[in-house]
């Protein structure tokens, strides 16, 4: 199993943040009974101070070089990553792959319509790439612009309806597709440190997320017990 990572900031990370990656990195070491690698072009976080995506210093340094790979960047979403994911796929061989997008997309750059055709066209290339490839996809999960702002607040709801649309038509035997359950618990005055970005303990929730939708669906690991990795925060359930 190949694990990629896709996603936006909420995914990347910044200086200083040990990511879900990580959670979902030690996750899979404590319960996954197969071999698995982490692959992807990009390995770094997104350094604050300068605005780049160079920054090595996660919160745990012990984290390894070859655990730390992903296709996530800040301010990108499925309208950036749609041409990108074909080369990532072929290049790394990738076989699974949990995504986290959206956000961007609805607040920058295209409505929820044009966001869910996006989507199809990533779904297609990575297919083009990888034919038998499976994915898990996370709706947009509240954040404090959709509670402030009612008109983004509907469009991210329209987009997760959408999202759970194109999965439901493209999943296939051969190539399925998983819609996350939004994380279970996740309220933005606890699971972010900023109304969007997760502290340690949403970064707990969005790792279970991922987790549960493939141990349910494809048996990969078991239940995600926070409580397994370091700098725990409360378990999920």
């Amino acid at each position: 199993m190949r694990i990629m990572f896709v996603g936006d900031s909420m995914t990347i990370g910044a200086t200083g943040d040990f990511t879900w990656r990580y959670r979902m990195w030690q996750h899979l070491n404590a319960t996954c009974a197969g071999a698995y690698r982490i692959v992807g072009p990009r390995h770094t976080l997104h350094d604050p101070a300068d605005g780049t995506a160079a920054s090595t210093a996660y919160a745990d340094p012990g984290f390894p070089a070859e655990a730390r790979r992903h296709l996530a960047g800040w301010g990108e979403g499925w309208l950036h990553m749609a041409p990108l994911i074909g080369d990532a796929v072929h290049g790394h061989r990738a076989d699974t792959l949990l995504v986290s997008l959206g956000l961007i997309d609805l607040g920058f750059y295209t409505n929820a319509e044009q966001t869910a055709e996006n989507v199809r066209q990533f779904v297609a290339r990575a297919r083009q790439a990888a034919p038998h490839l499976r994915a898990v996809l996370m709706p947009v999960i509240p954040n404090v612009r959709a509670s402030a702002d009612p008109a983004f607040g509907t469009e991210c709801v329209r987009f997760n309806e959408l999202l759970a649309k194109a999965v439901a038509d493209l999943s296939t035997p051969a190539s399925p597709l998983l819609l996350a359950s939004e994380p279970e618990g996740w309220e933005t005055g606890r699971a972010t440190y900023d109304g969007t970005h997760p502290s340690e303990h949403g970064e707990h929730l969005l790792a279970g997320a991922f987790a549960q939708a493939m141990h349910q669906a494809w048996g990969v690991g078991g239940p995600y017990r926070a409580e397994v990795v370091s700098g725990a925060a409360v378990p999920t359930g």
